[in-house]
């Protein structure tokens, strides 16, 4: 069922859609916004408490003298290969998490993820004290840990998001995304500032166990599961998606996808949009710092602004997505390819246009303007795994997130071996690589990209067999009814 025919459908229940807690399905969206909320600010906190770590403190030696130390005394590269050693981790739990959603359950696989990474955001200041290497595997560990969320993320919407309020849902989650990135660059440097970097890992870390206690109390992995739910809107959700209550085992078509070059479009715009999105997350700070001089408390609270920008352009994204489709104005396939191409080009744009300025407004401009136009990005490529094939949308998901964090591997490292003079001129370069990416993704999803549910997907060919067997049945009656005519 399109999302046309879905928003013909009722769920019953007589209150305007923002009364979220009349309807249960968006008790799971706020329960997923704050998930993804955790997730990243356990994810983004090091961006800044790093910046923390290694600038000069002033201590007074047992004599008298004064003098300037760095409590860490990282090069660029070393702390380049620190940020982005979680996506080592983020990268290899990707492929597998689509599998592990069907096998455990995709509820319960995302709140094992963020219970293990509260706990190794609460362990990081021990591992960093203990040597480079030991941060760097908690790092990996916890990429490890929210590596499996994205795609068991995708498994849930499979059940409980309607086609007409996919976008929709699906972006309001994420907007979490941006609020968490919000929150860890504007509060990290506070509390480093007022009770040292410790801090940022502890207050963090306990707030991200406490939703993980929440998510296991509250959420059920589908309709038919969930107790609080009527019988209305479980029969509206299970209608919209085509659905019968019950369950079965998922066989992916794994030649279809694998040569399905709508799939690879998908991986394409992941890692490009990956490569812009984590090199800002990892070190927009650290640009502020080197390009304009900002101190740490600052750094955090200007490199928020892109993402508070992002996350309002979130819930337009979706809603505008959404009610193209329903309107019958654009296809799928058109919003998809618009949406994701459209972001993509004013990204190259205006990362090109603030780099070359090099002012603190303009630039700071130009920056947020550009990741907040990265919002229409993710109502594109973000959910068009569930066009492609519901079913296997958290295998899809799982794949193009881990063929995709590559992006966000290799740009911190790439970023820190440029800029190891920390000039603006190097830091020219960082953006001239990032625009050009972005380009590329343009080029690729155009020509690649699809919204239409595939050939090879399992709803197709439930489809096809669902026909073939009233094919069967009415040359079957057709031959009952031509013996008796004759008989």
């Amino acid at each position: 069922m399109d999302a046309s025919e879905s928003s013909r459908l009722s769920d019953g229940i007589d209150a305007p859609l923002w009364m979220f807690w009349k309807r249960r399905r968006y008790i799971v969206v706020l329960m997923a916004f704050l998930g993804f909320l955790n997730m990243y600010t356990t994810r983004a906190n090091l961006s800044v408490a790093i910046v923390a770590m290694t600038e000069n403190r002033t201590v007074v030696q047992p004599d008298g003298s004064v003098i300037q130390i760095q409590e860490f005394d990282w090069s660029s590269t070393v702390q380049g290969y620190v940020l982005s050693s979680f996506f080592y981790g983020y990268l290899v739990a990707h492929l597998p998490a689509g599998i592990l959603a069907n096998k455990f359950g995709a509820t319960n696989m995302i709140g094992t993820g963020i219970g293990v990474t509260s706990v190794l955001a609460l362990l990081t200041p021990l591992a960093a004290r203990a040597g480079v290497g030991y941060l760097i595997a908690t790092r990996i560990l916890q990429g490890m840990s929210q590596g499996v969320i994205n795609p068991c993320m995708h498994t849930v919407w499979s059940r409980w998001a309607p086609p007409s309020e996919r976008s929709r849902m699906v972006l309001l989650a994420f907007a979490g995304v941006f609020v968490g990135t919000i929150l860890a660059m504007l509060l990290s440097g506070v509390i480093a500032s007022a009770w040292r970097w410790e801090g940022v890992f502890y207050i963090f870390g306990a707030c991200s166990f406490v939703w993980f206690v929440a998510w296991f109390l509250f959420i059920r992995k589908s309709p038919e599961e969930d107790r609080f739910i009527t019988p209305m809107e479980k029969r509206f959700i299970l209608q919209s998606l085509g659905c019968v209550e019950g369950h079965q085992k998922i066989k992916h078509p794994w030649k279809g996808i694998l040569t399905s070059k709508a799939v690879y479009a998908i991986i394409i715009a992941n890692f490009c949009q990956n490569w812009g999105f984590y090199n800002m997350l990892t070190q927009l700070p650290s640009f502020l710092k080197d390009a304009f001089k900002f101190s740490v408390q600052t750094s955090g609270f200007v490199a928020a602004i892109p993402y508070f920008a992002m996350a309002l352009t979130l819930s337009l994204a979706g809603y505008l997505a959404d009610w193209f489709q329903i309107k019958g104005i654009l296809t799928t396939t058109q919003v998809r390819r618009n949406f994701t191409c459209g972001s993509f080009l004013t990204q190259a744009i205006f990362m090109v246009t603030g780099v070359l300025l090099l002012e603190t407004v303009p630039t700071v401009a130009c920056i947020t303007i550009a990741i907040a136009m990265g919002a229409f990005a993710w109502s594109g490529y973000a959910v068009n795994q569930l066009d492609l094939s519901p079913k296997s949308a958290g295998l899809l998901a799982g794949m193009s997130n881990s063929l995709g964090t590559v992006g966000g591997i290799v740009s911190p490292i790439v970023t820190g071996y440029l800029t190891k003079n920390h000039t603006g001129e190097e830091w020219t370069t960082v953006f001239y690589i990032l625009s050009g990416i972005y380009l590329f993704g343009v080029v690729v999803y155009w020509f690649c990209a699809s919204g239409e549910l595939q050939p090879w997907s399992i709803e197709m060919q439930e489809r096809r067999e669902k026909q073939g067997y009233e094919n069967k049945a009415s040359v079957q009656d057709y031959t009952r009814s031509f013996y008796s005519r004759i008989t």
